[in-house]
């Protein structure tokens, strides 16, 4: 391609009003996926999380004292129902999705037009959930826990246990500080 025809090429895609209306889009999804939604979390002192996070149904959603939620995270209440709760001091690391509402799967119905089953979330105190960590509808993970990264909690994990996998399963609990365990983890 000769230097002219790049300059040209560039200067058209600066002047094409379809990047200003795409960017448009943008800042709309944007305001639609988190800052209208910001405002209807209920939230304790401190709570911290990334501007692209997405949240959905924020009324639904309580985030307690000292939690932070990591970029590109993704929480959403159900529509009618299904919430969301956060403990406090939460840690998700990034692109965490935590979802209180799934589709049905019933044969020769498409999902998106069957009804969707929406259940509650708990998400304890001190816990953590490593990257790309998914919870899913009616799940309770306990005070303390410690869910791996790349792990589907599809059923409750009690306290201080470390899950991991998928689905997730319990793999270990945490040890107290001064625990012969403990230290061997830190060795």
């Amino acid at each position: 391609m000769s230097r002219i025809r790049k300059v040209l090429v560039a200067g058209a895609s600066v002047l094409d009003p379809r990047v200003y209306i795409h960017g448009l889009r943008v800042l709309h999804f944007y305001g639609y996926a988190h800052v209208s939604q910001v405002r209807k979390l209920t939230r304790g002192k401190d709570v911290s999380f990334a501007p692209n996070v997405s949240f959905r149904n924020g009324e639904r959603i309580t985030i307690g004292a000292g939690t932070r939620i990591g970029e590109y995270s993704t929480i959403w209440a159900g529509n009618s129902t299904g919430r969301i709760t956060f403990g406090e001091k939460a840690l998700l690391a990034p692109r965490v999705t935590v979802t209180a509402s799934n589709y049905g799967i019933a044969k020769g119905i498409p999902p998106m037009d069957q009804p969707k089953a929406e259940d509650d979330i708990v998400i304890g105190s001190g816990t953590w959930l490593g990257a790309d960590v998914v919870v899913l509808a009616g799940v309770t993970i306990g005070d303390g826990a410690i869910i791996a990264a790349g792990a589907v909690v599809t059923k409750d994990i009690p306290e201080n246990a470390i899950a991991g996998g998928i689905p997730a399963k319990v793999i270990a609990y945490r040890q107290d500080v001064d625990s012969p365990a403990a230290a061997q983890v830190g060795a």
